[in-house]
């Protein structure tokens, strides 16, 4: 019995890691049509009985995007991402260091994570969880470029109910394209990433607010459009 449930757990892992591993390579340069987070809520709003819930998102290139956008996502979310290996080692230490003070494991967690575990895995803090994110965020730093990760992160972020992808997101909050995203939009569309669930882009708390005024203090730190140009990030 322990044999045979030895060769099963193998098989099921060499299956995950073929899909996993063709997942990144393919993605690589194809559009992402829909994540792992997005199939997750989706099966949990039909599980609920809600048939009304459609998880939605419109694929665009980056060159579709306003520069403000990527700019406002690595501000907020990653400003060492143009030069770490997809681990931010010392945000790691201060997280595992701080860890009896309820300090969240997404503290730790940099732009190539998030693109893993919205991508390929499912959504939570478990360790489990975060081990496997460890080593598809390998895989895909060594597949993709910075840009590709960011084209890809971009297009899958939740930004609110049913609302993935930053064209999504114009659309629905703004009217208009994601190339066409002003730098107060882009930085408040940002504010929400943290939990854009509970924080609202259609109707902003304080905190938002001030954490939109933040971002774009942040944004104008970093260089503006030349950080983007000088990381070739855009």
């Amino acid at each position: 019995m322990k044999a045979w449930l030895r060769r099963w757990l193998l098989r099921v892992a060499l299956v995950l890691v073929v899909i996993w591993g063709g997942g990144i390579v393919l993605f690589s340069v194809l559009p992402v049509p829909f994540s792992a987070v997005m199939a997750e809520r989706q099966v949990s709003a039909w599980l609920r009985g809600d048939f009304s819930y459609v998880a939605h998102s419109d694929w665009v290139a980056m060159d579709e995007i306003s520069p403000w956008m990527p700019l406002a996502v690595v501000a907020a979310e990653d400003q060492t991402f143009p030069s770490h290996w997809g681990f931010d080692v010392a945000s790691i230490q201060k997280v595992l260091e701080s860890s009896g003070e309820g300090t969240r494991i997404r503290g730790a967690s940099t732009l190539s994570q998030q693109t893993a575990k919205n991508l390929l895995l499912w959504d939570g803090r478990s360790w489990l969880r975060k081990g496997l994110e460890a080593g598809l965020t390998a895989g895909i730093e060594l597949v993709w470029s910075k840009r590709r990760i960011l084209t890809v992160y971009l297009n899958i972020a939740e930004f609110g109910d049913g609302i993935f992808g930053v064209e999504a997101a114009a659309q629905h909050y703004f009217r208009k394209p994601a190339r066409r995203l002003s730098q107060s939009e882009a930085a408040l569309l940002a504010a929400v990433l943290p939990n854009p669930i509970r924080f609202k882009v259609n109707a902003p708390s304080g905190y938002v607010l001030s954490r939109q005024q933040w971002i774009l203090r942040q944004m104008r730190q970093l260089g503006g459009e030349r950080f983007l140009a000088q990381h070739r990030l855009y």
